[in-house]
């Protein structure tokens, strides 16, 4: 495939994500990690870095980051290091952060999703566990600042890709297909506005076949909108700056969505900086085989594999499949439909037509839908056996959206949507047309095509649209070659 490239330059992106762990409590510690708490109401005294005060594990958090690396097909390491991160902020009581650097949990992996119907794929390089620090409380309007440190000690799992997203549209598709995984397996609740999936996008520039370019890390992209908005921004800058003569500065910058700008917030630190060192309060973690498979064999039906059992079991397109598999609810809700009207392409194209249409166009969600799975396998089941049209069917389906019936069959009975299947009426329908209409005979006979399909027009009309188009095709040619 050839890279798209912006006035001659190519786009590098890569993504640090930290997903918050759906545990009960901190990584390290037995306080609660609650969102929306009174600030310092939920921080333990090693938390707080009291001293004498000890680090001991915590196994679910653990277990979560063996599921994360399961569902993306990583390497699971049997013995991984934790290490202090070593950096002085108001709000890291501690003076360092717990994290992971030379040996982490989860190595590798990859993440495949679609873009349009490309599909695409991008590496990860690791995935860590670590703690959250605590947060700075700027109140303006009295020009004080305070210190909560009821994230401090917050489970998260760090996951680092290599840089091989080309465009913001390629590194947006990447964040929502990764929200999507961790929120499937229920390692992370996914909720982008308490910081629960922050995201930090790596973005840098070059001309094709040069070395990698200084990259800029815009940091907590908390909305996929902001975020490409921040990426596309960031581009523009970058390649405006080498165009006028000015090298880039590796930094760490801030996305303002007021003003759909970045700006630099500080200089990027390198992994030197953090003087990294193994923590002597918490021996190497040890993930045995055992301990792998039975989290494995807890696990729900991964998306991936769901998606290649609707290939299989019900004979879907790739594309339908992993669109599809967007949501456990979209599945659940799509195999309902297709099981209950044994037409598992007409369902999908019904879920990834009408019902993905009104979803986005409405406030309701895909569990709160007005129409059942077995409302609309009814529906699909009377277009497919010809007691309506595919016009017809959107207006059952309106019926059913708007609360004007549940029953389809009534719906039908009520608002005179049957086909006419009679064969001796149509006929009737048919030759009056024909009757009607000797230059539009006379040209079909002289091979123009498009006189038959005013014919067919006619019989419709003539029908009030009840008319079974196919059989109106079929009975109309015969009467007519």
């Amino acid at each position: 495939m050839t890279t798209k490239l912006i006035q001659g330059y190519e786009v590098v992106i890569g993504f640090e994500t930290h997903a918050q762990l759906s545990t009960q409590s901190k990584i390290f510690s037995r306080a609660p990690t609650a969102f929306g708490a009174e600030p310092n109401t939920q921080a333990s005294p090693f938390d707080l870095a009291l001293p004498g005060t000890l680090p001991v594990m915590n196994k679910g958090a653990v277990e979560r980051a063996i599921e994360f690396g399961l569902a993306v097909n990583a390497h699971i390491a049997p013995r991984s290091v934790f290490a202090r991160k070593n950096y002085f902020y108001p709000d890291l009581p501690k003076g360092y952060q717990i994290s992971q650097f030379e040996i982490p949990v989860v190595q590798g992996g990859s993440v495949e999703f679609y873009l349009g119907e490309e599909k695409k794929s991008v590496r990860l390089v690791r995935a860590h566990l670590e703690e959250d620090a605590g947060k700075s409380l700027h109140e303006d309007f009295i020009g004080q600042s305070g210190i909560d440190l009821n994230r401090a000690g917050t489970p998260l799992l760090e996951i680092v890709t290599e840089p091989d997203m080309r465009s913001s549209d390629e590194a947006v598709a990447y964040a929502k297909e990764l929200h999507k995984i961790v929120t499937w397996i229920g390692i992370c609740d996914g909720n982008m506005q308490e910081g629960s999936f922050r995201c930090d996008a790596n973005v840098s520039v070059r001309k094709p076949g040069a070395e990698l370019g200084t990259r800029r890390e815009i940091k907590n992209l908390n909305s996929f909108k902001f975020m490409q908005q921040a990426i596309d921004f960031e581009i523009r800058w970058q390649i405006e700056e080498i165009e006028d003569g000015r090298a880039i500065q590796q930094a760490t910058v801030l996305f303002d969505p007021d003003t759909g700008e970045t700006r630099a917030m500080r200089t990027k630190e390198d992994a030197a900086d953090y003087r990294y060192f193994p923590d002597p309060d918490l021996p190497p973690l040890a993930v045995s085989p055992e301990w792998v498979e039975r989290v494995r064999s807890e696990m729900a039906e991964l998306p991936r594999v769901m998606a290649a059992r609707f290939v299989k079991d019900y004979g879907l397109p790739e594309y339908d499949a992993t669109t599809l598999t967007q949501s456990k609810a979209m599945a659940s809700y799509f195999e309902a439909v297709a099981k209950a009207s044994q037409q598992p392409k007409l369902a999908s194209n019904w879920v990834m037509g009408e019902i993905s249409r009104r979803l986005n166009t409405s406030d309701v969600s895909i569990e709160t839908l007005p129409v059942n799975a077995l409302a609309l396998a009814a529906l699909i089941r009377r277009i497919s056996d010809g007691t309506i049209s595919n016009n017809a069917g959107r207006q059952v389906f309106e019926a059913l959206w708007t609360g004007q019936g549940s029953d389809v069959d009534a719906i039908i009975e009520a608002q005179g949507l049957k086909q006419m299947n009679d064969s001796g009426a149509l006929e009737k329908i048919i030759d009056d047309v024909i009757a009607a209409n000797a230059d539009n005979v006379a040209q079909f006979k002289a091979g123009k095509d498009k006189a038959f399909n005013a014919l067919v027009g006619q019989v419709m009309k003539a029908s009030k649209g009840k008319a079974n188009p196919t059989q109106v095709n079929d009975l109309l040619r015969a009467k007519l070659v």
